[in-house]
């Protein structure tokens, strides 16, 4: 079942095993932003995956920005990410994100993500820490880009 959800203890299992984030870090970005929402996979009432959709523009297009996309270990390769990014495609619309590395291009392509833009194309609605710290990093490409 998918639902959205702000249970922090949830967020924070997947969140910290999939980023090695701490539970403050992540308390931190839950508690704070404020264009988003957080939906979760749970099988059997226990959370097994999670995304978060983040209001933003994407050359003056409104957009969903997908950050966070994570699966618990014992979860991998069920469908579950690619679940959630369908339901979130088929309830919000034209989603974008940011591909942490090459072999996340791939996936994201494999599910739709055709499209690319430049960094410098999109625009949140969040305070600069949380684009600066969180929105904007974690990529390891030698230069980042939006796929939509």
């Amino acid at each position: 079942m998918i639902k959205q959800t702000h249970n922090i203890n949830d967020i924070a299992l997947v969140w910290g095993e999939a980023f090695g984030d701490s539970f403050d870090d992540i308390k931190y970005f839950e508690e704070n932003v404020q264009n988003a929402k957080c939906l979760a996979y749970y099988d059997n009432e226990s959370i097994c995956s999670l995304l978060y959709l983040v209001d933003c523009t994407l050359c003056g297009e409104n957009q969903k920005y997908v950050y966070a996309v994570c699966t618990l270990k014992k979860y991998k390769a069920k469908g579950f990410a690619t679940e959630l990014i369908e339901y979130a495609k088929n309830e919000y619309g034209s989603l974008c994100l940011i591909p942490a590395n090459k072999s996340l291009i791939d996936f994201y392509k494999k599910r739709g993500f055709t499209n690319k833009y430049e960094v410098d194309d999109i625009e949140f609605f969040e305070s600069d820490e949380l684009k600066n710290d969180y929105l904007l990093v974690g990529c390891e490409l030698e230069k980042p880009i939006i796929l939509s």
